[in-house]
């Protein structure tokens, strides 16, 4: 459900804390007013609405996206699997890390990102949010982010990668 709030137009700058907002339900942490103009802060993935209307401000809090939906999703999966790539069938680099599990005995989650049609982009979106990484693969061991083919290879030949195995499996 959505809260709903009256500003006038008397103001020239309001900047509202998370406790003045925490009796609007589904409000993001901050939101900035500058000369009758809404600046709203997006707040991990929720998103505020404006509507002028008769000098007035409405403000509306919008239940979650689709964006953190997606997150959600990603998170769950992470969470759920002991080893996760997020991947793209025709990058030589997840080619590698996807052959570097298989000569290990490892048989991780892979998520072919450019197989899943529209959904794909936005999931690389979510990930690269997430991790920083806007590349495959996206490497996930133990729910922790390793990073990509580099980084993999190197906890491989630094005699680390199967620690982190071992750990994750048993876990």
């Amino acid at each position: 459900m959505a809260a709903t709030s009256q500003l006038t137009r008397s103001f020239t700058s309001v900047s509202l804390s998370p406790t003045a907002l925490s009796h609007f339900p589904n409000s993001p942490s901050c939101l900035s007013f500058v000369s009758n103009k809404l600046y709203s802060h997006k707040i991990s993935s929720r998103r505020v609405l404006t509507i002028r209307k008769h000098g007035a401000l409405k403000i509306h809090a919008m239940t979650a996206s689709f964006g953190s939906r997606l997150e959600e999703t990603v998170k769950k999966t992470i969470t759920d699997n002991p080893v996760v790539v997020y991947s793209k069938t025709w990058c030589s680099y997840s080619s590698e890390v996807k052959s570097l599990f298989n000569r290990l005995g490892v048989q991780p989650l892979v998520v072919e990102l450019d197989q899943m049609g529209a959904q794909g982009p936005q999931l690389q979106k979510v990930l690269e949010r997430l991790t920083g990484q806007h590349t495959v693969p996206n490497v996930f061991i133990g729910g922790k982010h390793i990073g990509g083919c580099s980084e993999t290879v190197k906890l491989h030949r630094k005699g680390e990668l199967e620690a982190l195995l071992e750990e994750a499996k048993s876990a």
